[in-house]
């Protein structure tokens, strides 16, 4: 058994130590884990590079490099984290070091599966992403109040949307964070043909006159864009 674990492996895109930008965890210090591969094609993706670059590395290797940061918050992302089995080894394994493990999804993979202990940040996909048909909604009976749910809001029909799932699916109760994004402009030389991005002052003046029912969100930016720019890898 020890043999075949030691002999797991993932496909990583990168490994690196920054800060991290989003959730409720934003501004601490944090080592992530970018995943290679995703099945969704989102109209503002910022890192279509993760869909295909990458190497093969053991699990024993990625935890090495995890472990070398001085920091015990790790997020796993990518990509589409949960696309490769292997990685609720990775999981499990960081938790057992005693390790925080944030996992950054779509909600297009069942979480139901993961480690009980990592908390599970669920990317609800909205209609402005193109990718709305691929959320599944059996997610949001697995959500605990350790997790958190985001919305990235394109434009208005975005957030009326995301108001609407909020309130049918009373998720302020079944999570412990609702969060909203404005999408930001597609990076220079970007693969995806993108879309417009929103204004932060527009979205956070929907928030304060036209609040979702059922409970309190927040608004979050991408801190690590505003530290290192929209161009920044690594990051």
């Amino acid at each position: 058994m020890i043999f075949s674990m030691a002999r797991e492996t993932l496909r990583i895109n990168e490994v690196f130590f920054s800060i991290q930008g989003e959730s409720t965890w934003a501004g601490c210090p944090c080592a992530f884990v970018r995943m290679t591969g995703c099945h969704l094609r989102c109209n503002y993706c910022d890192t279509e590079y993760a869909f295909t670059a990458g190497a093969t590395r053991s699990i024993d290797d990625i935890i090495d490099e995890v472990c070398s940061h001085p920091t015990d918050l790790v997020e796993i992302t990518g990509g589409e984290p949960l696309l490769q089995k292997p990685v609720q080894t990775l999981i499990t394994r960081l938790c057992d070091l005693g390790k925080t493990v944030l996992i950054e999804t779509s909600g297009a993979c069942d979480i139901s599966v993961l480690d009980p202990r990592a908390i599970r940040i669920m990317d609800l996909k909205t209609p402005g992403s193109g990718e709305v048909d691929h959320n599944l909604l059996a997610n949001l009976d697995h959500l605990t109040k350790r997790d958190e749910v985001k919305f990235v809001i394109t434009d208005r029909a975005d957030y009326e949307w995301a108001k609407s799932v909020i309130a049918r699916h009373r998720l302020p109760q079944r999570c412990g964070a609702v969060l909203m994004s404005a999408v930001c402009e597609q990076t220079p030389g970007a693969q995806i043909a993108g879309c417009d991005g929103l204004d932060l002052q527009t979205l956070a003046e929907w928030i304060l006159k036209d609040p979702p029912k059922g409970g309190q969100v927040r608004l979050q930016t991408q801190l690590h864009k505003l530290i290192w720019g929209t161009g920044a890898r690594g990051v």
